[in-house]
């Protein structure tokens, strides 16, 4: 069986279980998509059925674009990645490092030892986290009345440091920072940037962070997985006219323009004719950037949201700017030096750069890391390393 027909049969099957309402996903190489399929519907019970076309909320997949829109502002001599971020953006340059909370529940506060970098928040290794994972910044918000980041205020991006930036790598905040850096020295709405400069390059036709009418018409809806199965949620979308674009998990998209994006970093920052980041810098990107800091287990405070979330546990992790690398073969097959991340209503991608191959994976649910949508997300996976291993080939 050649490896379009084991992707089809699994993700279809995938579909008659109800493990997820529907599903799309592609295999790419460096020359084009190599398969793609879709399976299901939209929204549950719907009768529209998914489509190459549908457009998913990939909320943490947004993290790699802007870190290329970062790098090329790097490259263009606009940002530094080790200069204070302070300089750029200067609420960095006053945030303090909590250290608890005092007999009255009030947080307890000192200056960090070091100032935030560019580098830091890119690697998630500048201190700040999300509340999702992190009870304190929950904690922090409640006391201190700081709203919501579903509301698209920028003093929703007022939470402390949990420690001293360079320290160690915990998710967080950090790259909706970084968007605010590239807002601040371009002039320009980062929505407005990435599209000048990354989506329309690419072909990126059915990407922002703004949905058109005609992404409206052919977007997925989330669905909550709970005691009695898959629940749609209809209202559940990002603000569409928010303060804050948040770079680090605003954006919508559909698996083909989410896999020329991938394309583009396999062809060494070359897509559909342009060269939008030079080689060395995507080479720089895609090796590790913390030092000897590793990625660690996501302990969740909100299951509703998220599960306590790791991939490919025991094997050690590290982050380029801005991707998670395994630094080992994983048991996917994925080999050492892929980059990879995920989205919180399981969208996934990885890139391969030693076979030159790369994988997106969209569904629309929550929470983060489902336990029947992940599976079948790695079981796909899966069936492309083991078409390698047959053929030589992916296809």
């Amino acid at each position: 069986m050649v490896m379009a027909e084991k992707l089809d049969a699994l993700l279809s099957a995938g579909v008659e279980r109800g493990d997820v309402p529907g599903v799309a996903a592609l295999v790419t190489d460096r020359d084009g998509v190599i398969h793609e399929a879709a399976f299901g519907e939209r929204v549950l019970g719907g009768g529209t059925a998914m489509s190459l076309d549908t457009v998913f909320f990939i909320a943490s997949m947004t993290k790699a674009i802007t870190g290329v829109a970062a790098m090329q502002l790097v490259e263009r001599g606009k940002l530094s990645l080790d200069a204070p971020a302070g300089e750029v953006v200067p609420e960095l340059g006053e945030v303090q490092v909590l250290t608890g909370f005092d007999a009255d529940c009030a947080p307890v506060l000192r200056p960090p030892k070091s100032q935030v970098t560019l580098r830091q928040l890119l690697t998630h290794t500048a201190g700040f986290g999300y509340d999702t994972w992190h009870r304190q910044i929950k904690w922090f918000a409640e006391t201190t009345g700081i709203v919501s980041r579903a509301t698209g205020k920028r003093a929703a991006l007022g939470t402390p440091l949990m420690f001293d930036p360079g320290t160690r790598w915990e998710y967080g905040i950090n790259i909706d920072w970084a968007g605010l850096m590239i807002e601040a020295v371009t002039g320009e709405r980062l929505g407005d940037y990435m599209a000048k400069n990354i989506f329309e390059p690419l072909g990126m036709s059915s990407t922002a962070f703004r949905i058109t009418d005609d992404m409206e018409a052919r977007r997925a809806v989330v669905h909550q997985r709970g005691p009695d199965g898959l629940s749609p949620m209809p209202g559940f979308k990002i603000i569409q006219d928010p303060e804050v674009q948040a770079g680090g998990g605003g954006i919508y998209s559909t698996i083909g323009d989410y896999g020329a994006f991938t394309r583009m970093i396999l062809n060494k920052g070359k897509g559909n004719g342009n060269q939008i980041l030079r080689p060395e810098t995507v080479e720089m990107m895609s090796i590790n950037q913390m030092g000897d800091c590793r990625v660690v287990e996501l302990k969740t405070y909100d299951p509703k949201r998220s599960l306590a979330a790791e991939f490919f546990p025991g094997v050690p992790k590290t982050w380029g700017l801005s991707f998670m690398i395994n630094e080992a073969d994983a048991p996917t097959g994925r080999p050492a030096g892929s980059l990879a991340w995920a989205g919180l209503a399981n969208t996934y991608f990885w890139i391969d750069p030693r076979n030159g191959i790369a994988g997106v994976y969209a569904t629309q649910i929550l929470p983060f890391v489902d336990e029947k949508s992940l599976p079948l997300f790695l079981a796909f996976e899966t069936a492309v390393y083991d078409s390698l291993a047959e053929t030589g080939k992916p296809a």
